[in-house]
């Protein structure tokens, strides 16, 4: 395995996520490991976004934030997230981090550096409140259904 996608979030659980990544690649790590961090534009974010709000009005929201104090703390918040999982990756011994932010919908982004990185496999964190997934989805799952490479969901 050369190149892998490790999706994290600000939650607690992405921890986990590196921990289980780096027991289970612990005899053969991957030659490098994108570390993504997507900033959402609203709170929430799910399939049903896209029925809500179309791709122009997507890029319309990513526009209008640019600039602005806001973005600057999104952008502060962004750089200390990474810091803060890159430091943790270093801790373990793990290197070729290649750390990548992004802005917008969670499971489109991580679908696209997929994409552009050529990966080889995704690995991201899932929860398992089902009856919010009933309703509105989950990144994971959508992640899960839409990937054109192997998708591996900590739990």
């Amino acid at each position: 395995m050369n190149k892998i996608l490790l999706a994290m979030d600000d939650t607690k659980s992405s921890i986990k996520t590196i921990d289980k990544m780096s027991e289970i690649f612990c005899t053969c790590m991957p030659r490098e490991i994108v570390l993504l961090y997507v900033q959402k534009i609203i709170s929430g974010g799910s399939i049903m976004d896209n029925l809500i709000i179309s791709d122009s009005e997507w890029e319309t929201l990513k526009d209008s934030l640019e600039g602005t104090e806001y973005q600057d703390m999104r952008n502060e918040k962004a750089k200390k997230v990474i810091d803060y999982y890159c430091g943790h990756l270093d801790k373990k011994g793990i290197t070729g981090i290649h750390p990548v932010v992004r802005k917008g919908h969670a499971a489109e982004e991580i679908l696209n550096v997929a994409r552009e990185e050529e990966v080889d496999l995704i690995i991201m964190g899932c929860r398992s409140e089902r009856m919010h997934n009933l309703i509105l989805g989950s990144v994971s799952r959508e992640v899960a259904n839409s990937a054109e490479v192997s998708v591996l969901l900590v739990k």
